[in-house]
Protein backbone atom coordinates (compact mmCIF):
# COMPACT_ATOMS: atom_id res chain seq x y z
CA UNK A 1 0.00 0.00 0.00
CA UNK A 2 1.63 3.15 -0.91
CA UNK A 3 -0.37 5.53 1.42
CA UNK A 4 0.40 2.98 4.60
CA UNK A 5 4.12 3.08 5.98
CA UNK A 6 5.79 -0.37 6.86
CA UNK A 7 4.86 0.06 10.23
CA UNK A 8 1.35 0.66 9.24
CA UNK A 9 0.86 -2.50 7.38
CA UNK A 10 2.66 -4.23 10.13
CA UNK A 11 0.19 -3.12 13.14
CA UNK A 12 -2.77 -3.81 10.36
CA UNK A 13 -1.44 -7.31 9.71
CA UNK A 14 -1.18 -7.73 13.88
CA UNK A 15 -4.30 -6.42 14.32
CA UNK A 16 -6.25 -8.42 11.53
CA UNK A 17 -4.26 -12.20 12.62
CA UNK A 18 -6.09 -11.34 15.96
CA UNK A 19 -9.40 -12.10 14.58
CA UNK A 20 -8.13 -14.65 11.55
CA UNK A 21 -9.23 -17.57 13.91
CA UNK A 22 -7.38 -20.60 11.19
CA UNK A 23 -4.82 -18.73 10.50
CA UNK A 24 -5.66 -18.62 6.60
CA UNK A 25 -5.41 -14.42 6.42
CA UNK A 26 -8.89 -13.91 6.71
CA UNK A 27 -11.66 -12.41 8.71
CA UNK A 28 -15.38 -12.91 8.77
CA UNK A 29 -16.57 -9.43 8.03
CA UNK A 30 -18.33 -9.01 10.72
CA UNK A 31 -15.01 -8.09 12.61
CA UNK A 32 -14.27 -5.54 10.30
CA UNK A 33 -14.94 -2.71 12.91
CA UNK A 34 -13.20 -4.57 15.64
CA UNK A 35 -9.88 -4.76 13.34
CA UNK A 36 -10.01 -1.23 13.14
CA UNK A 37 -11.07 0.09 16.02
CA UNK A 38 -8.12 -2.47 17.38
CA UNK A 39 -5.87 0.59 15.49
CA UNK A 40 -7.21 3.39 16.98
CA UNK A 41 -9.76 4.26 14.77
CA UNK A 42 -13.59 4.85 15.51
CA UNK A 43 -15.53 4.75 11.85
CA UNK A 44 -19.26 4.54 12.76
CA UNK A 45 -21.55 1.52 12.43
CA UNK A 46 -22.67 3.20 8.78
CA UNK A 47 -19.02 3.80 7.57
CA UNK A 48 -18.03 0.40 8.82
CA UNK A 49 -21.29 -1.42 7.01
CA UNK A 50 -20.42 0.57 3.51
CA UNK A 51 -16.55 -0.07 3.50
CA UNK A 52 -17.45 -4.17 3.56
CA UNK A 53 -18.40 -5.26 7.28
CA UNK A 54 -21.58 -7.18 7.75
CA UNK A 55 -23.60 -7.52 11.00
CA UNK A 56 -24.05 -11.37 10.65
CA UNK A 57 -21.24 -13.71 11.30
CA UNK A 58 -20.90 -16.08 7.86
CA UNK A 59 -22.53 -13.74 5.53
CA UNK A 60 -19.08 -12.69 4.19
CA UNK A 61 -15.00 -13.27 4.33
CA UNK A 62 -12.36 -10.46 3.93
CA UNK A 63 -8.98 -11.56 3.12
CA UNK A 64 -5.96 -9.16 4.61
CA UNK A 65 -5.22 -7.54 0.92
CA UNK A 66 -8.97 -6.65 0.90
CA UNK A 67 -8.52 -5.05 4.62
CA UNK A 68 -5.21 -3.37 4.01
CA UNK A 69 -6.89 -0.49 1.39
CA UNK A 70 -10.20 0.03 3.96
CA UNK A 71 -7.52 0.35 6.84
CA UNK A 72 -5.96 2.93 4.54
CA UNK A 73 -8.89 4.89 3.19
CA UNK A 74 -10.50 4.65 7.45
CA UNK A 75 -7.34 6.23 8.66
CA UNK A 76 -7.95 8.97 6.11
CA UNK A 77 -11.50 9.66 6.95
CA UNK A 78 -11.34 13.14 8.83
CA UNK A 79 -15.41 12.43 9.72
CA UNK A 80 -14.40 10.19 13.18
CA UNK A 81 -14.37 11.84 16.06
CA UNK A 82 -11.38 11.62 18.66
CA UNK A 83 -11.51 11.66 22.48
CA UNK A 84 -11.16 15.78 21.92
CA UNK A 85 -13.49 16.06 19.44
CA UNK A 86 -16.11 14.57 21.95
CA UNK A 87 -14.58 16.69 24.77
CA UNK A 88 -15.84 19.65 23.12
CA UNK A 89 -19.01 18.42 22.56
CA UNK A 90 -19.67 17.62 25.94
CA UNK A 91 -18.02 20.57 27.41
CA UNK A 92 -21.53 22.38 25.48
CA UNK A 93 -23.83 20.48 28.37
CA UNK A 94 -21.25 21.68 31.34
CA UNK A 95 -23.25 24.33 32.48
CA UNK A 96 -20.83 25.54 35.38
CA UNK A 97 -17.47 24.64 33.98
CA UNK A 98 -16.55 22.19 36.46
CA UNK A 99 -16.37 19.02 34.07
CA UNK A 100 -19.65 18.01 35.12
CA UNK A 101 -22.71 17.70 33.35
CA UNK A 102 -26.38 16.26 34.15
CA UNK A 103 -26.06 12.49 33.57
CA UNK A 104 -29.57 12.74 32.29
CA UNK A 105 -28.51 15.13 29.42
CA UNK A 106 -25.52 12.59 28.57
CA UNK A 107 -28.63 9.50 28.33
CA UNK A 108 -30.63 12.43 26.48
CA UNK A 109 -27.63 12.93 23.75
CA UNK A 110 -26.72 9.19 23.12
CA UNK A 111 -30.49 8.60 22.52
CA UNK A 112 -31.05 11.31 20.17
CA UNK A 113 -27.53 12.46 18.62
CA UNK A 114 -25.33 11.23 16.00
CA UNK A 115 -25.43 7.35 15.88
CA UNK A 116 -27.72 7.01 18.05
CA UNK A 117 -28.31 4.19 20.58
CA UNK A 118 -31.36 2.18 21.67
CA UNK A 119 -32.98 2.08 25.31
CA UNK A 120 -30.97 -0.79 25.78
CA UNK A 121 -27.58 -0.21 24.43
CA UNK A 122 -27.72 3.47 26.16
CA UNK A 123 -28.15 1.17 29.64
CA UNK A 124 -25.27 -0.70 29.09
CA UNK A 125 -23.02 2.16 28.12
CA UNK A 126 -24.24 3.99 31.26
CA UNK A 127 -23.39 1.13 33.59
CA UNK A 128 -20.36 -0.02 32.02
CA UNK A 129 -18.97 3.87 31.42
CA UNK A 130 -20.67 6.50 33.80
CA UNK A 131 -19.58 6.84 37.45
CA UNK A 132 -22.28 7.01 40.12
CA UNK A 133 -24.15 10.65 39.86
CA UNK A 134 -23.75 13.41 42.23
CA UNK A 135 -27.06 14.38 44.53
CA UNK A 136 -27.58 16.73 41.92
CA UNK A 137 -28.00 14.71 39.12
CA UNK A 138 -23.91 15.40 37.69
CA UNK A 139 -21.95 13.15 36.74
CA UNK A 140 -18.10 13.92 35.37
CA UNK A 141 -17.75 14.12 31.75
CA UNK A 142 -14.34 13.48 31.12
CA UNK A 143 -13.92 10.04 32.87
CA UNK A 144 -17.21 8.82 30.81
CA UNK A 145 -15.58 9.40 27.76
CA UNK A 146 -12.29 7.86 28.12
CA UNK A 147 -14.10 4.90 29.16
CA UNK A 148 -16.24 5.05 26.60
CA UNK A 149 -12.70 5.48 23.75
CA UNK A 150 -11.70 2.29 25.32
CA UNK A 151 -14.48 0.75 24.55
CA UNK A 152 -14.70 1.64 21.27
Amino acid sequence: MADLSGKDVERAEFAFSIYDSDGTNVIDAVDLGNVLRALNLNPTNATIEKLGGTKKKGEKKMKLDEFLPIFSQCKKDKEQGCYEDFLECLKLYDKQENGTMLGAELSHTLLSLGERLNDAECDEVIKDCMDPEDDDGFIPYAPFLKKMMVLL
